[in-house]
């Protein structure tokens, strides 16, 4: 087996912890080359996995409970269980989470990931675009989010492709009745219980995107049965991430 590959199957435990997208479809090959997977080990020594996406070439956004040791980030990939030569694996020099972050309430639940060397933009990798400051979203807007893993709830493991579900954006009103803990200024939740598509568990830290653009990080799932999912609010984020991808 070639070493890079040797590398991804360790890397990538598919079935614990890996992406999940319920009932969403396969994209076409690359076409979101901002997606990232970010694997790490967790304290029990168990490697896992999160989503997370490129904003610039030496930075990765995700969520801050997406954290562990010896942590590495593919770009480039689509297919996790062939040698496919788009793919970046880059070690994290420095992960960077929210001073505020609350695992309790999960209030910002948002981390930078600095890379040890710059990541090489292709057609397989590219950068996300982020919203402007008086940019939002919509009730009734649908965006999507993306992630490799599972395709339906009783599946055993993940799949290997990634794949990307179409999310609708809920009113504040709705997402607090939903979720305990939801905070309208720094978070969206998006999703339908009576639909088949929704993010899961081990989508965390990736990327709603509307319009092509990041407008939210996902940070947690009402339970493992489809429901909506609630996603810290990029905007609100803005000045942090500009200050700290400048200062280093």
């Amino acid at each position: 087996m070639p070493a890079v590959l040797i590398l991804l199957t360790f890397l990538l435990p598919l079935g614990d912890g890996a992406e999940e997208v319920i009932g969403g479809h396969e994209v076409p090959p690359h076409s979101r080359p901002y997606m990232a997977l970010i694997s790490f080990l967790k304290v029990d020594g168990n490697r896992s996995s999160c989503g997370g996406f490129l904003v610039r070439d030496y930075f990765v956004l995700t969520a801050a409970h997406c954290t562990g040791s010896s942590m590495t980030v593919i770009l480039g990939a689509h297919n996790l269980h062939e040698q496919e030569k788009t793919q970046q694996i880059i070690p994290v020099e420095k992960a960077i989470p929210h001073l505020g972050y609350n695992p309790l309430n999960h209030s910002n639940d948002i981390m930078l990931l600095k890379l040890e060397s710059k990541a090489k933009r292709t057609k397989a990798v590219r950068t996300l675009r982020l919203p402007g400051r008086k940019d939002h979203v919509n009730p009734g807007d649908v965006c999507g989010v993306a992630g490799w893993g599972k395709t339906s709830i009783n599946a055993n493991k993940g799949s290997a492709l990634l794949e990307e579900a179409e999310l609708i954006i809920q009113g504040d009103a709705e997402c607090k009745k939903r979720f305990r803990h939801y905070s309208e200024t720094t978070e969206i939740c998006a999703g339908d219980p009576n639909e088949i598509e929704a993010p899961s568990k081990g989508d965390s830290g990736a990327p709603l995107v509307c319009d092509n653009k990041a407008y939210g990080v996902l940070s947690y799932v009402k339970s493992k049965k489809i429901s909506s999912g609630v996603f810290t609010k990029v905007v609100y984020f803005l000045p942090w991430i500009s200050q700290n991808t400048e200062l280093l």
